[in-house]
């Protein structure tokens, strides 16, 4: 029997709970807890070769893919070497899920238009600061999505036959 005194969502903010829950990030939050960062939530539409933001810049914002392509990519030389390539469903700009970091990435659009959802880095910090539960829970996400980035590097290192140096990670 469903509690009367529980909150109702409407059809709308369900879909959008089940699009959330899907991306990594928001995987461990329940409805009420996802509901906090809908106000803060709104859209926006990328064009093809549209930069999102760039390596260096400050992380300003989570983003999530409704429609399209997006290409994670790194500087190496003047040039821009594709590192992920992520669709609908998937977030990145995850690193604003963290205080005063900056972009390791750029992320440009490879699709004729992206619609993507933006979660400003100042809205996701006010519901930290006010609901510790839902911080550790994107933490530990965040923290699994670092580990499997660390497990895929050194997986790529060891068959590479250390073409690099993997102590320059820490000088």
């Amino acid at each position: 029997m469903r509690n009367p005194f529980s909150k109702t969502y409407s059809e709308e903010d369900q879909k959008m709970f089940d699009f959330l829950r899907a991306a990594k990030f928001f995987e461990r939050l329940r409805n009420k807890e996802m509901a906090r960062f809908l106000p803060a939530m709104h859209h926006r539409k990328y064009q093809r070769d549209e930069v999102v933001f760039f390596s260096k810049d400050p992380s300003q914002a989570l983003y999530l893919i409704k429609k399209g392509q997006i290409n994670l990519t790194i500087d190496v030389k003047d040039n821009f070497e594709t590192i992920l390539e992520i669709n609908r469903g998937e977030a990145f700009g995850e690193n604003s899920l963290l205080e005063n970091a900056k972009r390791t990435y750029t992320a440009i659009v490879t699709s004729e238009e992206a619609d993507l959802i933006v979660l400003p880095h100042f809205a996701i910090q006010e519901v930290f600061e006010s609901n510790p539960k839902i911080k550790a829970k994107m933490m530990t996400s965040l923290s699994e999505y670092y580990n499997e980035n660390n497990q895929r590097l050194f997986r790529s290192y060891r068959e590479s036959f250390g073409f690099f140096s993997l102590r320059q990670m820490f000088e």
